[in-house]
């Protein structure tokens, strides 16, 4: 694992190492803004979400695997007249559950939109 894995927070990166499977790749760690979610993890085989949303000061890591996701939105509080990308927020869509995760900066947005589409639609 090297410094090349792009990501926001070096604590957040030796989070998702510390429970990588064997020979799984991580792709990107983003830092999220907003109350329930904390950071996302992509790996060659997985999404990682940290959610704060819990009850008290607990907190859960979840893992979906690519398979269990069944879309992705870029979501947006204003018409898309601009870029598709113009926000910072994405859905993960897994069964009846939506992950929303909001980001600094459209182009994290993009790049874990593209990853997540890349490994559902194979």
């Amino acid at each position: 694992m090297g410094n090349s894995i792009p990501h926001d927070r070096s604590g957040q990166l030796k989070q998702i190492e510390g429970g990588l499977l064997p020979g799984e790749q991580i792709i990107a760690v983003y830092d999220a803004v907003g109350a329930g979610t904390g950071f996302i993890g992509l790996t060659d085989r997985r999404v990682i979400i940290q959610d704060k949303s819990f009850a008290g000061k607990r907190m859960a890591i979840t893992s979906v695997p690519y398979s269990k996701i069944s879309s992705v939105s870029v979501v947006s509080n204003k018409s898309i007249a601009g870029s598709f990308f113009s926000s910072g927020t994405i859905a993960i869509h897994v069964g009846t559950q939506i992950y929303e995760i909001e980001f600094r900066g459209e182009e994290k947005t993009r790049h874990v939109h593209d990853v997540i589409v890349h490994y559902i639609s194979r």
